[in-house]
């Protein structure tokens, strides 16, 4: 079927490649799904465990934070039974990421302007080139200098560009160019134009994201406005959605985002009808249903859930396989074709889920 999310996705911004462990960013590769762990990094055991439990869901790279010795000697560890390239998050102390690199992280996010002076800088920077590690630089509109926000009146979206720019400089003058960038705001708006800003001045990877986006609700119809006005653009190489709490959600939402614009597909696509006073059969329960049929399948495929005469078949028909219900009965399609009317809403479920069953048995991958 000719489904929407196959369509030409948005021309991306053309930026210089690097290189993650064995993932390449920017240049035309996917824009690559990340997340970062809220463990404590010093429980190797538990931080392990979260990442694995990401990458299942779909997480590609991994930041974790490393606020101390302890946590970057557990890096390691951690490391070495990763299925995904691990980034250190580092602050204040530049013999942090030393150890992280020594540790063998993949690669490492830093201001280098709260490390220490251009020696420490030197230091990190020639580490990271020997062991190929790439450095993202994070600035987010609480971290920006005083003298910018004085100069600017506030964390706006030119004085975040200038202090990421500074921070590239520092990197540059050791020649070092494996670099990513993050411009981050809590607002939309700021996030955004800081975005475009240096979109228009360098042409390094950038990792996009709406910081400090809030609880899941709010996160993400942040990050989804945020991210989305930002990937329909073609600006953003790596992304994270940022939401309160357990990380994993953070897949779901990302993953709709680039299924949205048709950048990426990873997972059913479930189709289902608000409901309204036409709807005949418990479709909420059956949608619901289906959804956690689905949970931990990988291969896109569409599937529609439809609950009235009026919308429903058209819906159905155009997915791989759709149920159009009605009044104690349904129809069940698979791409396009009806193949039998169920009788019966207590059937319904049993009957759609034993056909979505032969179609994952058999289905082949179209669209990537």
């Amino acid at each position: 079927m000719n489904h929407p999310s196959c369509l030409a996705p948005p021309v991306r911004r053309k930026t210089r490649v690097i290189r993650l462990g064995d993932m390449l960013i920017g240049g035309g590769n996917p824009v690559r799904v990340q997340s970062m762990t809220n463990t404590d990094t010093r429980d190797a055991a538990a931080s392990l465990a979260q990442v694995r439990a990401l990458a299942e869901a779909g997480c590609e790279i991994v930041r974790l934070a490393v606020p101390d010795e302890q946590a970057a000697r557990a890096l390691k560890a951690i490391r070495a039974e990763s299925p995904v390239p691990l980034v250190a998050d580092i602050h204040f102390d530049h013999r942090l990421a030393l150890s992280a690199l020594e540790a063998g992280v993949d690669g490492l996010r830093i201001n280098p302007g709260n490390i220490g002076g251009a020696d420490k800088v030197a230091a990190v920077v020639r580490a990271a080139r020997e062991r190929g590690a790439p450095i993202r630089i994070g600035v987010n509109s609480g971290s920006v200098e005083r003298r910018l926000l004085e100069k600017y009146g506030g964390p706006t979206p030119e004085a975040m560009v200038e202090s990421a720019l500074g921070h590239v400089a520092l990197l540059e003058d050791e020649g070092f160019d494996q670099i990513k960038i993050s411009l981050k705001s809590s607002s939309v708006p700021a996030t955004v134009a800081a975005y475009r800003l240096m979109a228009d001045r360098v042409d390094y990877p950038l990792h996009i994201g709406v910081t400090e986006a809030g609880t899941p609700l709010r996160g993400a119809t942040k990050s989804g406005v945020g991210l989305g006005i930002l990937l329909a653009e073609g600006i953003g190489d790596t992304l994270r959605v940022s939401l309160t709490g357990d990380p994993l959600p953070e897949m779901d939402v990302a993953w709709e985002l680039l299924r949205c614009l048709g950048i990426r597909r990873r997972g059913p696509e479930i189709v289902s009808c608000p409901t309204c006073g036409r709807t005949e059969i418990d479709l909420a329960g059956l949608a619901q249903a289906v959804e956690a049929k689905l949970r931990f399948v990988t291969r896109p495929v569409t599937v529609a859930v439809m609950g009235c005469v009026v919308n429903g078949p058209g819906e159905a028909r155009e997915a791989d396989i759709g149920v159009a219900g009605g009044r104690d009965c349904a129809v069940i399609f698979r791409k396009g074709e009806v193949l039998r009317k169920v009788r019966g809403e207590a059937n319904v479920l049993g009957e759609f889920l034993l056909e979505i069953d032969k179609l994952l048995r058999e289905f082949d991958t179209t669209c990537d």
